[in-house]
């Protein structure tokens, strides 16, 4: 299991009081997956830029793809430009993948938000790893979900990382993460706009 699908699973087993954006979560699973390339040693960091290294086998279908996405010519692409792009639908590949897997209950609606609001993982070994390392504080994924509840993780989550390049990554995703929300409430303020147009 890596730290994307370990976040997956944990998103999943939230309570309903407390629903995830899914552009949020594309963003930070993103973010996790550049997490694991780069522990993998498939991928380093010069500055913002990121470099890959040798092509090599996960053993994990979508960190494989997240792998073969990477830019292999300088200057390289950005961590910030690879989250947008990299994280385009990605909940909903992740979503999918667990379901084909057998790690979550098959959704009785239909669409995304289904699989994430109305579903819980299945009682599974990698559920019970997930959540184990959740309740543990382990820093990755500690500071990974701390961007889901708040929009940005804690000061202590961040500086508990070892290594420039895994701060670097975090740096990135908590500024992905700010500006979509940044986005959604200029919609909001618009759309409010507009509706008092034709109510006036």
């Amino acid at each position: 299991m890596t730290t994307a699908r370990d976040l997956a699973l944990v998103t999943l087993g939230l309570p309903p009081d407390r629903p995830v954006e899914q552009g949020d979560l594309s963003l930070v699973l993103a973010g996790a997956e550049a997490l694991d390339l780069l522990e993998s040693g498939a991928l380093t960091l010069d500055g913002d830029r990121m470099v890959p290294g040798l092509r090599v086998t996960t053993g994990d279908r979508l960190l494989d793809q997240a792998l073969a996405s990477l830019v292999r010519r300088e200057p390289y692409e950005t961590v910030g430009d690879w989250l947008w792009r990299r994280g385009a639908r990605l909940a909903a590949a992740y979503a999918e993948d667990l379901e084909r897997a057998g790690l979550i209950v098959p959704p009785r609606g239909i669409g995304f938000w289904s699989r994430f609001t109305r579903t819980a993982p299945a009682d599974s070994p990698e559920r019970r790893r997930a959540e184990e390392r959740r309740a543990s504080g382990e820093p990755v994924l500690a500071a990974l979900t701390a961007f889901l509840r708040t929009g940005d993780a804690s000061s202590d989550d961040c500086r508990s990382l070892d290594g420039d390049a895994a701060n670097a990554v975090l740096a990135a995703v908590g500024d992905a993460v700010t500006e979509l929300e940044a986005v959604r409430l200029c919609r909001d303020v618009e759309g409010s706009a507009f509706d008092n147009i034709w109510r006036g």
